[in-house]
């Protein structure tokens, strides 16, 4: 393998990899190109860990943006990325989200709410009364939010299913896959020509895209780039209750940022993003402490019906944090011709993979971007200009 020559290499074959290399390939079918990873199973990918949510419930534009056309690619998704007649389902369930908010944070989710309206997002404020009406387990006695935002046509997937279906797609297009580790991007006199193998072996391109997820911040150092970049632990819990639905709540999210999941039935899904959860990149144990003395009370308060539960699953997947402003880095690194970034999406990138990967393939492509996204640019890192997305905690 040593020295073989590629147009476009992806340190990384998650579905950012997939996406963009799929997007490639549709443009230029004649592009030799190489997704690698060092672990083709996706035990610790934080896409197959991510919980799989699409939402135009943003307060920046080019988010809003990316959401919605994530949505019209998931429309014909399945006709789109067939390969050999045989069509990818992704389980897209479009239950909604309900984003509850307190006093504090409402000046802030009106002026998203009137964006998000504004660009076409199906999304509409809701009163204490009307939130209980789309989720009748709401306490609206106790005065603990006023009001909440419902995004209707949002919903969860499967992320493992998305994924396999780009990797295939990219596959089939002609992209080859490459398990294996690599060590280090090669560069010479500002300019990517390749990156290195664990096993020694160099592969060639003019192009190298940092596709690595929460291990991007490593991979970045090897050719000298700094990204403000922390791959932080994130704990899911699985919760069954005695409540029984009649039909599939919407996810429902709190003021504080604690987010719940209705899988069915009695089922729930949880999760909450703190401050001191742990940075690393080989942690990933499961603590039920953190959901008994830091979740528990809160869904108790908010949903009086999960005063009795017990927790049956979980698992912990990372999150690539942009500690800058939260939000993805995408592009050219300024300072390193060919060395292309998607980077730092802060636990909302799953549901960008669609229009990042457009994206992307046009700027390597040095074609005029569909949906400009240069306000996510890597240049504002280096001058200071941080995009950020609202005060609240959000998911």
């Amino acid at each position: 393998m040593t020295n073989q020559q590629y147009d476009v290499i992806f340190v990384g074959a998650g579905v950012m990899g997939c996406a963009i290399a799929t997007n490639l390939l549709r443009r230029d079918s004649q592009l030799k190109i190489a997704l690698i990873d060092k672990d083709l199973t996706y035990r610790y990918s934080s896409t197959v860990l991510s919980d799989g949510n699409c939402r135009v419930q943003f307060n920046v534009k080019e988010n809003i943006q990316m959401s919605l056309y994530g949505m019209e690619v998931l429309k014909t998704f399945a006709d789109d990325m067939a390969v050999d007649g045989d069509k990818p389902d992704v389980a897209f369930r479009q239950q909604g989200n309900l984003f509850l908010t307190d006093e504090a944070g409402r000046e802030e989710v009106e002026a998203g709410l009137a964006l998000q309206q504004s660009l076409g997002g199906n999304v509409a404020w809701l009163t204490p009364e009307e939130a209980k009406e789309v989720y009748p387990l709401l306490n609206i006695e106790d005065g603990l939010f006023v009001g909440g935002t419902f995004g209707r046509d949002d919903g969860t997937m499967s992320p493992q299913a998305v994924l396999e279906a780009y990797k295939k797609k990219a596959v089939a297009l002609g992209a080859e896959l490459i398990e294996a580790e690599v060590t280090a991007v090669r560069h010479q006199s500002n300019q990517v020509t390749g990156i290195q193998l664990k096993n020694g072996d160099v592969l060639n391109a003019g192009v190298v895209v940092n596709s690595a997820g929460a291990w991007g911040t490593a991979m970045a150092k090897t050719c000298g780039v700094d990204i403000p970049m922390q791959p932080v632990m994130r704990q899911v819990y699985v919760v069954e209750t005695a409540v029984q639905p009649s039909k599939i709540l919407p996810l429902l999210l709190l003021p504080s940022g604690t987010y719940i999941i209705h899988e069915g039935h009695g089922k729930f899904m949880t999760a909450h993003s703190f401050p001191d959860d742990p940075v690393t990149t080989t942690d990933f144990s499961w603590q039920h402490y953190k959901f008994e003395e830091r979740i528990w009370p809160e869904l108790a308060e908010f949903m009086p019906a999960f005063d009795s539960l017990r927790v049956v699953d979980g698992w912990a997947g990372l999150y690539a944090v942009n500690t800058f402003d939260g939000n993805a880095i995408l592009g050219e690194w300024p300072d390193l011709r060919g060395f292309y970034l998607v980077n730092g999406f802060s636990g909302h990138g799953f549901q960008q993979c669609h229009a990042v990967g457009r994206y992307l393939a046009e700027r390597i492509l040095g074609l005029p971007p569909t949906l400009d996204l240069s306000v996510f640019s890597p240049r504002r890192i280096l001058e200071n200009a941080p995009v950020f997305e609202n005060k609240q905690k959000i998911i």
